[in-house]
Parts: C-alpha cells; structure tokens; sequence
C-alpha cells in the first residue's frame, strides 16, 4: 500500500485509553522482534516531531515502516491483512497528531508514556518512572537522520537538555561505568525520567 504523509492540519483527537491499548496489543502480536511497544512509539513520535528535518516533508515510507520492524512479504510480512495494516497507520497518525497538538497549545496536559514500577521504599511503597523504551524509541527517530540531529547533540544547551534520553536510549555496553552504574540505581533512572518532559519541551520551544 502507498504510505500517507504526515499532515499537520490533520486531526488531532487524542486516542482513547482503549484505542492505546489496542494500538499497543497490535504492535506487540506482530511477528518481528523489532516492532516497538506503546511507550516506544510514543517516544518515537516525539523525536520525529523534534527532528531538525520537517516529518511533513518526509514520506511515509521512510519513518512508518519502522514502527513494526520494517515490511516484509508472504511469511514476512507484518500484518496479517491490508486492513490490519491500515488500522495501525491510522492510530499511529492520530497520536502522532496529538502530540504535536499539546505542544502548540496544550503543554500543560501532555503527558509521555513512561513505564512506572513501585518499589519497597523505608516507610513505604515508592512509584518509580523508567523511561528506557520510550528513549530508546525517540533515539530511533535520531538515527533516521543522524546528520541533522549532530548540531543539537554538540552544542551545549541542546546536548544538556537531550542527555536524559541518549543515557536512558543508549547501549548500556557501550557507557562508561560510571554511566552504567547511575542506570543500575531506579532512583537514579526515575531522576532522568521525570527531567525528560520539560526538556522536551525545551526543544520544541527552541525549534518552533
């Protein structure tokens, strides 16, 4: 099927918690190992938003396929039908479309999707934020074009504000050890978690 573009004046109703879940079981029943979860797509919606190159000029083919690991055909293929493989577009569209809604007008109510573990704590249990897949999403984004996004990770300002999610996104095997050893500690990864939503922000303050 011929991808769509991404279109900024398109709708922007937000999905429904059910319609996130459904989008979520979709991509996690797909057969490739490489389809992304609700929390990374969400991530990567975010950095496509982000990237210095416009996702309206970019083609759908060049970004959407990433999402579920890439096409393929016969046993291969992603999705069991056209249908199946339109549904996903769709829900993918509309919440692409929403973040970008929330940040023009309606920042106070975005909210990323992070995964939230609870951990004993002393006096009690402790709700602790890891936002590794959804880093780990946005990096994927970078890498669809890595040129564009180099200034942002050399000026100081921008790198200061994008090092939460490239620690958080990266290889842990490729950190030094005093790295790794900051992502071992949960308070440590919660910390860099919850600074991610005003950098974000940050960034798009910058480029709009």
């Amino acid at each position: 099927m011929e991808y769509p573009h991404y279109k900024p004046e398109s709708d922007h109703l937000p999905l429904s918690d059910e319609e996130l879940s459904t989008l979520d079981e979709l991509l996690a029943n797909l057969p490739s190992d490489g389809a992304m979860n609700i929390e990374a797509l969400d991530g990567y919606l975010a950095g496509l938003l982000l990237s210095p190159e416009p996702l309206a000029d970019k083609p759908g083919a060049d970004w959407l396929p990433t999402i579920w690991g890439g096409d393929g055909e016969g046993d291969n293929a992603p999705f069991a039908s056209g249908k199946q493989k339109k549904r996903v577009i769709l829900l993918v569209l509309r919440h692409l479309r929403s973040i970008a809604f929330h940040w023009a007008g309606a920042q106070a109510t975005w909210e990323p999707i992070f995964s939230v573990a609870e951990f004993d704590g002393e006096d009690e249990q402790e709700e602790l934020t890891d936002a590794e897949d959804w880093a780990i999403g946005f990096m994927s984004a970078v890498d669809l074009a890595p040129a564009a996004w180099a200034p942002l990770f050399e000026q100081a300002e921008t790198a200061a504000l994008l090092e939460p999610i490239t620690l958080l996104g990266a290889d842990e095997a490729q950190l030094p050890e005093a790295e790794r050893e900051r992502l071992a500690d949960p308070h440590e990864r919660d910390a860099l978690s919850r600074a991610i939503p005003d950098a974000v922000l940050a960034l798009y303050a910058r480029r709009a």
